[in-house]
């Protein structure tokens, strides 16, 4: 959709309600239409235009269509040789073998004796005959979508999205064109084009000198004039504004004003200022004591009192504020909150409020301590008072708070004296305390330990007692396991003696032949003398010899008594 706007304050587009530039009906802006249940947007009577108001007549000034630059460019011509004026598009035919080349897309730019001739058609136009080129010269070419044609008085504006032309017309008229275009001839004087702007990221940035938040926005667009034959100066003749989403802006004219909301906007008139940006969200104070802002009171004695507090608010109708005269939220909030405390303050004694430090919706008391009177003063009156204060400013107060406080005076220096003086002494007593706890923490982590070693020594003898009734145990069990083994060893030896024995007994039993019997007993004898040796002596212990082998044996050991007492 093409937008142009003439000398007035454009707001941003509305896609719904657009309509095409070529039409002469006025839109009709729905945002200014009266609506109980929306907040005022208006004090005074109107004065924002929409975006599509019409341009006013201008001679051989031609709007580009849907039909592109080169029809726009033919009907211009069609109305300088109507008006009897040398036209606009060149007659030359091009051929396609030698001159200067035009391809698609392109524009030639020839200077006809000061006129300007475009050679619209592409091909190659050679520098003869002569005649045709007398008083004419060849001064380059241009694309057919360039944003800005500027040729001896002809001008071509072509701008995209998000893209904006500030646009001076012979008159010095100011007038801005958004995302369309227009050819022009200027017969007196000239079109200037001061500025391209891109509306999506505008130079200069505002932001909230309280909560440093980004508000919006903004760049001025200026132009030269020249007020005497040696002094030139800038004047501004456009503002452009970009408000992010819940943001939104005050236009004054005059004693009017209006409500702009977030989008992209520009204002050309010059009777129409920018009275601020605010923000619709919620916004809060909560820094360091140094950085806040400090409310200087008096209490029922005299005893001055600094009060650093703590704000949380949300703008819900800028107009209100902006029509009691104050720039931002925080500047109403602060001398109402200065009032309030003041007055409440100054019916409270100084030691109703030297007790509490900080006061808050975290901290509030019943109310059974005498020093809670400043608490319930606050809670009751201040924050009633104060949203209710609020909201004549447009202004819904979500929280009030009071961070610190520091009294002033010799008698607050006495009294910080003997503060100190009890906080040190409850400072020792709790040093004294926590060493005691300490020492018994001490000894009795000692008893522990010893406790634990006990149990640990109690621990290993009962485990080496049973280890050695185990190995006694183990021990027996073994030497008794030994034992048996041994018993059933020689037992089963005895048994197989015995078996063998008595195998060869009856086998000898089953001799029956003599001699082998004879050869059997030869053989016993053999196996007796290689047994004890070769000088023994066998003596029958039976029978009739056994006398004379008793004998033998008596004199034997005589023999051998005699040889040991010798």
């Amino acid at each position: 959709m093409s937008n142009y706007a003439d000398g007035s304050t454009v707001v941003g587009d509305d896609s719904r309600d657009q309509q095409d530039f070529l039409k002469s009906k006025t839109k009709v802006n729905d945002d200014l239409l009266p609506n109980p249940l929306l907040p005022k947007k208006r004090v005074g009577h109107p004065f924002v235009n929409s975006i599509e108001t019409e341009l006013e007549e201008r001679p051989f000034f031609v709007r580009i269509g849907k039909d592109g630059l080169i029809a726009a460019l033919q009907k211009l011509d069609r109305q300088l040789a109507e008006s009897g004026r040398p036209k606009l598009l060149s007659k030359k035919v091009p051929t396609d073998w030698i001159g200067s080349e035009i391809t698609p897309g392109q524009l030639g730019l020839i200077n006809h004796g000061g006129s300007p001739k475009i050679l619209t058609r592409p091909g190659r136009y050679p520098g003869f005959p002569l005649r045709n080129w007398w008083a004419r010269s060849f001064e380059g070419k241009k694309g057919l979508s360039d944003t800005v044609i500027e040729f001896l008085g002809l001008t071509v504006v072509q701008v995209s999205q998000n893209q904006a032309a500030v646009i001076s017309d012979p008159q010095n008229h100011i007038f801005v064109i958004k995302n369309a275009g227009f050819v022009c001839f200027a017969i007196e004087g000239t079109y200037d084009v001061l500025s391209i702007v891109d509306q999506t990221h505008l130079s200069q940035s505002v932001k909230d000198k309280i909560t440093k938040s980004t508000l919006g926005w903004t760049h001025e667009v200026t132009m030269k004039s020249k007020t005497n034959a040696q002094e030139v100066k800038e004047y501004v003749v456009a503002t452009f504004l970009n408000i992010p989403a819940n943001n939104c802006a005050i236009l004054q004219r005059g004693d009017d004003l209006e409500l702009l909301g977030a989008g992209q906007s520009v204002i050309t008139n010059p009777s129409v200022t920018l009275r601020g940006l605010y923000t619709l969200g919620e916004n809060q104070i909560e820094m360091p004591t140094k950085d806040m802002q400090v409310v200087h009171l008096f209490t029922r004695d005299q005893v001055p009192v600094s009060l650093t507090i703590y704000l949380k608010w949300q703008l819900t109708e800028p107009l209100k504020l902006t029509t009691h005269g104050y720039n931002t939220p925080y500047d109403a909030l602060r001398d109402k909150t200065q009032s309030i405390l003041t007055q409440i303050v100054a019916h409270l004694d100084y030691s109703a409020m030297v007790k509490q430090r900080s006061i808050g919706p975290d901290n509030m008391e019943d109310g059974t301590d005498p020093s809670s009177a400043f608490l319930d003063a606050l809670r009751t009156r201040a924050m009633d008072e104060m949203h209710e204060a609020a909201l004549d400013y447009g202004i819904v107060l979500k929280d009030l708070a009071v961070i610190d406080r520091q009294f002033k005076g010799e008698i607050a220096s006495t009294m910080d004296k003997l503060t100190t003086r009890a906080l040190q002494a409850q400072v020792e007593a709790a040093n004294v305390d926590r060493e005691n706890s300490n020492k018994v923490k001490q000894e009795e982590g000692a008893l522990s330990v010893a406790r634990i070693k006990a149990q640990a020594r109690n621990t290993q003898a009962d485990s080496e007692a049973y280890s050695v009734v185990a190995a006694a145990k183990a021990q027996a069990q073994r030497t008794r396991i030994e034992a048996e083994a041994q018993a059933e060893a020689t037992r089963l030896a005895a048994q197989a003696d015995a078996e063998a024995i008595r195998i060869k007994a009856a086998a000898d039993a089953q001799v029956s032949d003599e001699f082998a019997r004879e050869m059997e007993l030869r053989r016993m004898e053999v196996t007796k003398v290689r047994a004890y040796g070769a000088k023994t002596v066998f003596v029958p212990s039976d029978g009739p010899g056994s006398q004379m082998g008793s004998a033998m044996a008596m004199g034997m050991a005589a023999g051998m008594g005699a040889d040991r007492r010798s």
